[in-house]
């Protein structure tokens, strides 16, 4: 259930997602329709929404695994992989450490009610 609230991405969120959009359109991979749409979403700094954090916090839950790459290379500019490339657009590891506190004081409001 959505409570209304809102909550815009940080500068360092959007400077992921940014990185991620070049190098997807630069290599050709990495990320799926629903990260694009999520990458310009924060990249543009537009309003993340509840169920917007639950969904970030589960795709960095998923896919952290991502990290142990055999092919190509995390965090790199010149052969990054799919995986990589997918992170950035969700905000990278500034969107990761946001969405983690932003659904744990979601939790936390829950079980005060």
């Amino acid at each position: 259930m959505d409570t209304g609230l809102t909550w815009k991405p940080t500068l360092r969120m959007a400077a992921a997602a940014k990185r991620g959009l070049r190098l997807r359109e630069q290599f050709g991979r990495g990320g799926t329709h629903v990260g694009v749409a999520r990458a310009h979403q924060l990249a543009e700094r537009r309003e993340v929404t509840e169920t917007d954090v639950k969904s970030m916090h589960s795709y960095f839950a998923r896919h952290e695994v991502d990290k142990q790459v055999r092919s190509h290379k995390w965090n790199s500019n010149t052969d990054p992989s799919a995986g990589f490339i997918a992170w950035l657009l969700w905000g990278g590891d500034a969107g990761k450490e946001w969405a983690d506190r932003k659904a744990a004081k979601l939790r936390g409001r829950r079980l005060t009610r």
